[in-house]
């Protein structure tokens, strides 16, 4: 019976030694895995600052899928070591001989010790990764709100442009019909004065009518040429200043 519950005390021992080497074994991978995904997220982070460029980290997603299995794993064996325990904990207090009981418990406290440091292990790199995966979802989240910021002045840019082309265009257009008006006032004032002058000599004409009668005929056909001249003229620069007015407001 002694030699009975001796092999089942050894063959847990031997199942808690494998489970810890391979929990030692899986952690050294998994903080690896966590070590190697920090790397490469600054690498990113700088090559972003330098370069502009937003798109993820390369082998973010495979690294993603090898934490989440690798952690599953972990757990797992973190849960069969902790079974072990418990089932060498019912051993030591089902005993049958006290004398044994202190190495037992001396043994069962130093895998019980294992199995604390392993899962602290985990849990801490487990934290750290899960700190690097946020923050590097953080960057590249701010990353594309930048890049839309960008291309959104871009926009507000082209709409400035345009705004200000147009407002070259109309001040353009003022300047010309300011150019037509002083036009139109000169040539107002021109005629002005040849009207005055045309009055003169009309007045001196009609009194060599009063005086020259064979003359009068002469001086009305005169006259009636003049005022088609006059009407001539005038329509001409009507017309010429309505098509500068259409092509100032065009």
């Amino acid at each position: 019976m002694a030699a009975g519950t001796s092999n089942y005390w050894e063959d847990l021992r031997k199942q808690a030694r494998q489970l810890e080497n391979e929990l030692d074994l899986k952690l050294v991978s998994f903080s690896k895995l966590c070590t190697s995904y920090s790397h490469s997220s600054t690498r990113d982070g700088r090559r972003d600052r330098y370069s502009s460029d937003t798109t993820p980290l390369l082998n973010g997603s495979s690294q993603d899928r090898m934490f989440e299995t690798m952690a599953i794993e972990i757990e797992q064996l973190l849960a069969r070591l902790t079974g072990v325990n418990d089932k060498m904990a019912e051993y030591t207090n089902s005993a049958g001989v006290p004398s044994l009981n202190a190495a037992l418990m001396h043994t069962l406290q130093r895998h019980r010790d294992i199995l604390q440091d392993y899962t602290h292990e985990f849990h801490k790199t487990k934290a750290n990764f899960m700190a690097i995966r946020e923050r590097e979802n953080l960057m590249g989240s701010v990353r594309k709100d930048i890049e839309s910021y960008k291309s959104g002045s871009g926009v507000n840019n082209r709409r400035t442009e345009l705004f200000l082309k147009e407002h070259d265009h109309l001040r353009n257009s003022d300047r010309l019909i300011e150019e037509t008006i002083s036009i139109a006032m000169a040539t107002k004032e021109n005629m002005t004065s040849q009207r005055g002058m045309l009055k003169s000599i009309q007045s001196k004409m009609n009194t060599l009518a009063n005086h020259f009668p064979a003359v009068n005929s002469l001086i009305q056909r005169i006259n009636l040429r003049k005022r088609r001249d006059s009407l001539i003229l005038g329509g001409v620069i009507g017309v010429c200043t309505i098509l500068l007015l259409l092509y100032a407001f065009h």
